[in-house]
């Protein structure tokens, strides 16, 4: 590699919200000449984004020319010495090589924007793990022939573009030949034969304008060879239809002599295409370049497989519509909050709402403040816990989800499927075209034992299918499908975690899980295979990496997600969280399954809920009444935990009850001492969740906060860096760092055992 430096420019796709925001207070003038040409504000654009606009091309491709151009301008260090730019990012390298003033480039780039928006009826999708040729191959077997390459951005990295009715078709054949294909979230076939229309006004447009030769070489998507003055009209108009030459682009840089690419604008998009690219660059030089116009790649990656965006399944991030194979668990009591729902859904990531606990009023407004912000979009979840006791109110939830059209949920704490399961599951279900099986809503089934996970990969029970049915809550079509499909298309091993968990480990669940779903795929004979995800432990990016490697299809956070400004628990308890280290967790009871003698892990620094709630647990197994318990540590307990005597406590419990409707329950307890005292000991769990969510200082030594290792081994990964304040550490921010810290932990060990 040479000691030359090419400045970079990412494309479209790697607009975010927040993004420029120190480039754009530094250069109030060219702001505001900005929004003279564009007539809104740029800022409010880039650092609002009201209404998702750097969704829409029209609005994404002058922010990100705008940041990008803006923070070029601003560096006063080495100048560099060649410049590129991924598609859009083409105007910024341009104006930094001194082609053209900023108030051209952003004319020229909103006129290329309103153009290439004004296009429909195409799409996009990313195809990796082959090469050019194999594509092709592939293509001209099933006589596909109306796509198109929009990108070859690594050599097995391809993105294909043409009709949207075209495209299943070919993600289903390259599919099965062993490729990886990802559906792209754009609005029509860019780059390709069928903007044609938006070349042809662009051409005339620009053939206005001119332009001074470049005072460094500026490599061009089209020909992956430098502008020149004379080429820029013909090559930018030409860009809009011409694939983006990617690899040939990198191949020309390697070959100039340069050793390093400095993107700027503050995406890592071409940084990690970089890595990889520069590389196969180096392998294949000299070679051919891939023809042009030819059809078939994938967006930005490092390298298939160990790249963030394509860690675990395509199809579970095709389906649920996410950048990732991420999800965050919820937590319940809403500290998996609206707020972590509706930020996670933003950044095109998936969070479940913790709802366990809430009344159904309080899940009824949480449902109703995520869609008012989030609209139909579908990218969220809500908690669906079992609730072994009350099956009546677990029926009452699914009814408020399914009214809410809530699409998926997150099962968690079920021993065994409940009619309510089957009746959310196929809610909506049909049978489609060519007797496909359809069914809008998805279950992500947490699990850590083998039976209950086989149960979750079979079909619903017949007898549960039979009496939705004959109650009206299933139509005989919806139980076709029951009949046919699995309970949870995506069933998550849940080992050492916060959650209802027997304190499994993932290195040896997840192998068992595996072969259990293969069996199941082999039973049962779903077209469809069974994806499955990893939660428990995931506080660094080793764990996330170590979990793809086992077998998982995606993974789930759940503990570090509270440490962060949107989670729904307090600030003495986040301040607590963010001191942890790996062993400073317990386990506990659990207070909703307290006498079955289930179990969570909850936090035990600072606090001394642990070992209060396992000695009541103990104090339960032992004795059949209050009264039996010795007088010492009964007044032990009332003096100093609950600070109130059992009778209180069983007087606000039972006048609870009352409240509720549950009169049975009340007389049940009336007449038996342990059902009693079950009761009076399952208030001190409610009550420590209470003072812990209100961060009530003086009740701090019985804060119940459920957390497992992986926030011990979270706040040491992050220690020294700016999310050492748990007050920076967003929900899609950690998702972000744990995601591309795992890319980078297998780019590091392919490396390791490829080196001589």
């Amino acid at each position: 590699m040479g000691d030359l430096i090419a400045w970079g420019f990412a494309g479209q796709g790697a607009q975010r919200k927040g993004m420029g925001a120190a480039a754009l207070d530094r250069d109030p003038e060219r702001c505001a000449a900005a929004n003279a040409i564009l007539g809104y504000s740029i800022r409010d654009l880039c650092l609002e984004n009201h209404d998702a606009r750097l969704r829409q091309t029209r609005y994404a491709q002058p922010a990100l020319y705008v940041v990008g151009a803006l923070s070029a301008l601003a560096i006063t260090d080495r100048a560099p010495d060649f410049a590129i730019g991924h598609s859009v990012g083409e105007y910024a390298a341009l104006l930094i090589a001194g082609c053209y003033d900023f108030e051209t480039g952003l004319r020229l780039v909103q006129r290329r924007a309103e153009l290439m928006a004004q296009a429909d009826g195409g799409s996009m999708v990313a195809v990796i793990g082959f090469e050019h040729q194999r594509v092709t191959e592939v293509l001209a077997a099933e006589g596909i022939t109306d796509l198109d390459v929009a990108n070859y951005n690594l050599r097995k990295q391809l993105v294909l573009a043409g009709p949207r009715g075209s495209l299943p078709s070919a993600t289903r054949a390259l599919e099965a030949a062993g490729a990886r294909c990802v559906p792209l979230e754009v609005s029509a076939a860019f780059h390709s034969r069928y903007m044609a229309g938006a070349a042809a006004e662009f051409t005339a447009y620009v053939r206005e304008f001119s332009f001074d030769e470049p005072r460094i070489p500026v490599i061009s998507n089209v020909t992956a060879e430098p502008y020149t003055r004379s080429t820029i009209a013909e090559l930018l108009a030409r860009q809009i239809t011409a694939p983006v030459r990617w690899t040939d682009c990198m191949r020309c840089l390697v070959g100039s002599g340069v050793g390093e690419l400095r993107e700027i604008g503050g995406t890592r998009v071409l940084t990690e295409l970089w890595r990889t690219g520069r590389d196969d660059a180096a392998a294949t030089m000299p070679a051919e370049r891939t023809p042009a116009g030819s059809p078939a790649v994938a967006p930005r990656a490092a390298s298939p497989g160990h790249d963030a965006e394509h860690l675990g399944s395509a199809s579970f991030r095709r389906d649920h519509g996410l950048r990732y194979a991420y999800l965050a668990g919820s937590m319940f009591r809403g500290v998996a909050s609206v707020a972590m729902v509706i930020r996670l859904a933003k950044a095109g990531l998936m969070g479940f709402l913790g709802t366990g606990g809430l009344s159904l009023d309080a899940i009824d407004r949480a449902l109703g403040d995520i869609r008012k912000v989030l609209g139909d979009t579908g990218r969220y979840g809500a908690n669906l816990l079992h609730q072994i006791d009350d099956p009546e109110a677990e029926r009452a939830l699914v009814a408020l989800y399914l009214r809410h059209d809530v699409r998926c949920v997150e099962a968690a704490a079920y021993m065994q499927i409940t009619p309510a399961l089957v009746h959310y599951r196929f809610h909506g279900a049909r049978l489609g075209r060519n007797g496909a099986l359809e069914a809008p809503r998805r279950i992500v089934a947490k699990v850590s034992r083998p039976e209950v996970a086989s149960a979750f990969m079979r079909p619903a029970p017949e007898a549960i299918v039979t009496q939705l049915v004959a109650n009206g809550l299933l139509t005989p079509e919806e139980a076709q499908v029951a009949r046919q499909l699995p309970i949870s298309a995506d069933v998550c091993v849940e080992s050492d975690s916060a959650g209802h968990t027997d304190g499994g480990v993932a290195l040896t669940l997840i192998p068992v899980m595996v072969r259990i779903r293969d069996e199941a795929m082999a039973r049962h004979g779903y077209r469809e295979r069974i994806r499955l995800g990893a939660s428990g432990g995931l506080g660094a990016p080793e764990a996330v990496a170590a979990a793809f490697v086992l077998g998982a299809d995606f993974v789930v956070t759940g503990s570090i997600n509270q440490c962060s400004p949107e989670a729904g628990t307090s600030t003495p308890v986040k301040d607590l969280l963010a001191q942890l280290d790996v062993q400073d967790t317990e386990y506990a009871p659990a207070g909703d399954m307290f006498e079955l003698g289930a179990r969570v892990q909850v936090m035990r620094k600072g606090t001394l809920f642990a070992a209060r709630s396992n000695q009541l647990y103990q104090l339960y197994r032992q004795h059949e009444s209050l009264e039996a318990i010795d007088r010492r540590t009964r007044h032990m307990i009332e003096a100093t935990w609950f600070r109130r005597s059992f009778e209180d406590v069983w007087q606000a419990v039972r006048a609870r009850q009352m409240q509720r409707g549950r009169l049975d329950e009340a007389a049940r307890a009336e007449r038996n001492p342990r059902q009693r005292m079950a009761a009076v000991f399952r208030w001190y769990f409610a009550h420590s969740i209470r003072v812990a969510l209100n961060g009530e200082l003086a009740e701090r030594v019985n804060f119940q906060v459920h957390c497992g290792p992986a926030m011990g081994a979270f706040n040491r990964f992050v220690h020294g860096t700016q999310l050492e304040d748990w007050r920076t550490r967003h929900v899609d921010v950690i998702a972000e760092r744990l995601m591309q810290g795992a890319a980078e932990v297998l780019r590091r060990q392919a490396a390791l055992a490829t080196a001589p």
